[in-house]
C-alpha cells in the first residue's frame, strides 16, 4: 500500500511537501471494509486543507474526500463489489482517499450505479453531494419551479442544474460573461451573462413575473444583491461559498419577502451522511437522468504526480481532476 502524506502546512503549492510513502495495508474489523481505490477526485477543499486553510484539520494526514474502488476485505456480500463514497471528515479529521487503499465503516460504503464507470464515480462526490444537500435543505424543487444557479458552469452549479432539471424545474444559469451551459441537463437551461444582462430582470421577465423559487448561489457576495432582487415570494437562497464575509442585509425585504437563507458546508457531513445522499442520487444515475462529469485523459494523474493535480485544481481547472492509483 502507498499513500500521499502531508506533514505540515505550506505557504503555497510550490512549497507543499507532498510525500508518497509506503504503509501497512489496513485490515477490516467488524462492520468495516477495505477499498482498493481506483479513482479519487481532487477537490478545491482537498488542496486548501493541505495548505492549512482548514483550521480543524489534523496533521499529518492523507488528503482526499471522494473515492471509488473495489472492496478487497470486509463483509462477504461486499467483497469484489465496485463501490463509491465521500466524507467531510476524510482528509480533514482523519486520513483520506489519496492512497491505494481506504479503510471505512460498512455504513459509508455504497455500490456504485452501473452506468457510472469507476473512474467517473470517484469524481461525483463533493459537487453532487453539495448540490443535493443544498436543495434538500431548501426544499427540493418541484415541476414548474424556477431555479436560478449562480456559477452554473462550475461543478456544483452543473450538479445543481442536473438535479433541478431532472425534477422538472425551469433553470436559469449565470456566469460572469454569456456562455453556453457546459454540462448535462434534462431540460433547457437559459444562460445569463451577468456583465451584459440584468439577471434579476431576465429571470422575472422570463418567468412571467414570478422570480426564482430557489437561488443556488455558489459564488456568494458578488451576486447577493441581484440574487435577492430575482427571488420570488417565499424564495430560498443557498450559500456554499463567498468572497466577502460581510454584505449589506435588508431585514425588511427579507421578512416581507418571506425568504429563507440556507448555508451549506459539506465538510460537516460524515461518510455515513454522504452515503445516504448518494442513495438518493443513485436512481437518477441508474436512469441516466443524472450523468457523471466527463473525466478527460489530461485530468487523470497518478499518485506520483499528485502535486501537479493539486496545482491544476488550485489554479481553477474546469475539468474534474482525478487521481488514479
Amino acid at each position: 500500500m502507498s499513500r500521499l502524506r502531508v506533514y505540515e502546512k505550506a505557504a503555497d503549492i510550490a512549497a507543499l511537501n507532498l510525500v508518497l510513502e509506503p504503509s501497512e495495508p489496513p485490515a477490516a474489523g467488524p462492520d468495516q471494509a477495505v477499498v482498493e481505490i481506483r479513482s479519487a477526485g481532487v477537490n478545491p477543499s482537498d488542496v486548501k486543507a493541505t495548505l492549512g486553510a482548514m483550521p480543524h484539520a489534523v496533521w499529518p494526514r492523507t488528503p482526499g474526500r471522494d473515492w471509488a474502488g473495489v472492496v478487497v476485505d470486509g463483509p462477504a456480500d461486499l467483497k469484489g463489489q465496485e463501490v463509491w463514497g465521500s466524507g467531510g471528515e476524510l482528509g480533514i479529521r482523519r486520513d483520506g482517499t489519496h492512497a491505494t487503499h481506504l479503510l471505512v465503516e460498512r455504513a459509508q460504503v455504497r455500490r456504485k450505479p452501473g452506468p457510472v464507470s469507476l473512474l467517473e464515480a470517484g469524481a461525483v462526490g463533493v459537487p453532487f453531494i453539495t448540490a443535493y444537500e443544498g436543495l434538500r435543505r431548501a426544499g427540493l424543487p418541484k415541476s414548474g419551479d424556477v431555479v436560478l444557479v449562480l456559477g452554473a458552469n462550475g461543478k456544483v452549479g452543473q450538479a445543481t442544474t442536473q438535479i433541478a432539471t431532472m425534477l422538472g424545474a425551469q433553470v436559469f444559469g449565470v456566469e460572469r460573461t454569456r456562455e453556453a451551459y457546459a454540462g448535462h441537463a434534462s431540460g433547457p437551461v437559459r444562460m445569463i451573462g451577468a456583465a451584459e444582462e440584468d439577471l434579476a430582470k431576465v429571470v422575472r421577465e422570463e418567468s412571467g413575473g414570478h422570480g426564482a423559487d430557489i437561488v443556488f448561489n455558489t459564488v456568494g457576495s458578488p451576486y447577493f444583491d441581484k440574487a435577492n432582487e430575482a427571488m420570488a415570494l417565499k424564495g430560498r437562497q443557498i450559500f456554499i461559498s463567498t468572497l466577502d464575509r460581510s454584505v449589506p442585509f435588508d431585514i425588511m425585504a427579507f421578512y416581507r419577502g418571506q425568504r429563507t437563507y440556507v448555508g451549506v458546508d459539506t465538510l460537516g457531513l460524515d461518510g455515513r451522511e454522504c452515503a445516504e445522499i448518494l442513495d438518493a442520487l443513485a436512481p437518477g444515475f441508474e436512469r441516466r437522468d443524472l450523468r457523471p462529469f466527463p473525466v478527460l485523459d489530461h485530468a487523470v494523474y497518478s499518485l506520483e504526480h499528485a502535486k501537479d493535480a493539486y496545482a491544476a485544481v488550485l489554479s481553477g481547472a474546469r475539468d474534474r481532476t482525478v487521481l488514479k492509483p
